[in-house]
Parts: structure tokens; sequence; C-alpha cells
């Protein structure tokens, strides 16, 4: 490469970092919330990216929170070891043997993975399950399926302390029931509990879509409560896109200031939504 044409990168890479800087001061000391789904992770060199943009964030001022899913390595795990899973309702039940393998991958493959790829990029990470320290306390969310937990209480203090020492907490969604079960705790209610606890600036839904969509398969790029009530009403939103946005909505009555449903497998989506003007897929707002 010619050092003229150096020089133009050079020159469009400062352009950028200049155009970020209010951004940068906005979100100083604030804490983001990020769900990093199973999909979402794809390949080793999408993990690095992430973990750089994350390790970026804390550089910049930031309290990032990561709490990641797993779905697809458990799958794999469950049929290398011919266990067979039952569905009700579209969500797995989880006897006394899958739980062994979820926490296994959960707080194990998955968790220690990303903690590795975050430390790699320079940033200082811890992996925790919602079991530790009593992060997150559950109850049965039904009979029907087994050790699926549903939060009633979430205990920050431990991630206020990882903050407060430029701590990124790396987060398995497990929960422990008040009698000492262990949970599986879907990682998106995972993550919009801890995100309420927190009291976040951001939740960051990390998925495999763009955002949510308009019937004409547009992306909408700001919405409301009000209008995501009417979009599930009328049957625009529906499928896997219901239980997100109800986790947008639940954790913005728990005092979240906004959530955002964005395609986590988009190049630094991370970034483009807190330091960018456009900002990247579906932000939603309290009324």
């Amino acid at each position: 490469m010619k050092r003229q044409d150096m020089n133009r990168d050079w020159i469009a890479t400062a352009r950028t970092l200049s155009a970020a800087l209010p951004y940068f001061q906005r979100f100083v000391d604030a804490t983001v919330v990020i769900k990093l789904g199973g999909h979402a992770m794809g390949s080793d060199e999408a993990m690095d990216e992430f973990a750089r943009d994350v390790a970026l964030m804390r550089q910049v001022g930031v309290n990032p929170v990561v709490v990641h899913g797993g779905g697809p390595m458990i799958n794999d795990m469950l049929k290398r070891l011919n266990i067979v899973s039952e569905f009700v309702d579209g969500k797995r039940v989880t006897d006394a043997a899958t739980m062994e393998v979820v926490e296994m991958v959960l707080s194990g493959v998955v968790n220690s993975r990303i903690v590795q790829a975050i430390t790699e990029q320079g940033g200082r990470a811890v992996g925790v399950s919602g079991k530790d320290d009593g992060l997150i306390i559950c109850d049965q969310e039904n009979p029907e399926l087994g050790l699926v937990g549903r939060p009633t209480e979430v205990n920050p203090a431990l991630l206020r302390d990882f903050a407060d020492k430029g701590i990124i907490p790396v987060i398995a969604p497990l929960g422990m029931g008040r009698n000492g079960e262990t949970f599986n705790v879907n990682g998106d209610t995972a993550a919009g509990a801890i995100a309420a606890a927190l009291k976040a600036d951001r939740l960051l839904l990390l998925t495999d879509v763009a955002g949510v969509k308009n019937a004409d398969g547009e992306v909408l790029t700001e919405l409301t409560a009000t209008q995501i009530g009417e979009l599930i009403a009328d049957g625009t939103i529906a499928g896997g896109m219901i239980p997100k946005t109800q986790t947008a909505l639940d954790a913005l009555t728990g005092g979240v200031r906004a959530a955002v449903i964005l395609d986590g497998r988009a190049p630094n989506a991370c970034l483009l939504e807190l330091f960018t003007e456009h900002g990247a897929g579906s932000i939603i707002r309290p009324q």
C-alpha cells in the first residue's frame, strides 16, 4: 500500500474517532448490559472482534456487563452425549441430566471462551454465573419444564464491585433456587433482570436479526412500548421476536433507560450503536 493511500486511511480513522467524542463523553460511567447470543458468537474472528469492542468500551469509561447464551453449544453437547431433549411450547425441558450439561457448557466452555477473548484484547474480565454471590435467585418457571428458572431477585453488589475495579463481568445465565437448586435461565431474561437491577443506561440484545421489522420487512430504528404492543397485536412482531421485545419492555419498566435489539453478527455492532449518530438495530424507549 502506498503511503498516500495509508494516509487516507489514517485520516478517515482520525475523523471517525473525532466524531465519536460526544458519544464517548455521553457514556462515561454508564452501565451497558450486553446479551451475547449463541448464534451471535459465530467464528473465532467474530468473538475476537466482539471482545475488542468490549475492551474498548471499558477503556473509554463505559461499564460493560456481558451476559451470554449458548444454545447451539448445549445442543451439540447433548447430541454428543446422546441425551434427548424434549420441548414444551418451544422451551427445553431441563431435567437433572440436562442441567449438568447446561452448567458445564455455559459456566465452563462458553464463559471461559469469552473471558479469554476479552483478556487477550487487553481487557480485564472475570467469569461468573448467576449462582455466584447470590446474583440471581429464581423460582421454578413451570413444573413441566423442570429446572428452568424465572429470576425473582437480583443482587448486583458483586457487579458493582467489579465496575469499581475496572473489571468486565461475564455472566452465565444460571440461577439459584431458594432451596439450593440450580436453574437454567433464558439468557435474554437474565440480561434484562440484571440490567434492571443495575438501572443500566442500555440493554443491548445481540441476536441474529437486524432488529424489529415492520410488515414490509424494514427495520424500525426507534420504537416505544405502545408501538411494540400494537405490532404484537397485529401480528407484525411474532415468533421469537415476541419474548425479546417483552424482555426489553420489562427492562424499561425496571428502570433501564433504553433497550436495543440488534444483529450481533454485524461487525462492531455495539460500537455502532453506542458511538455513532445512526446507531444500529431497533432502540426501544419508554413512553
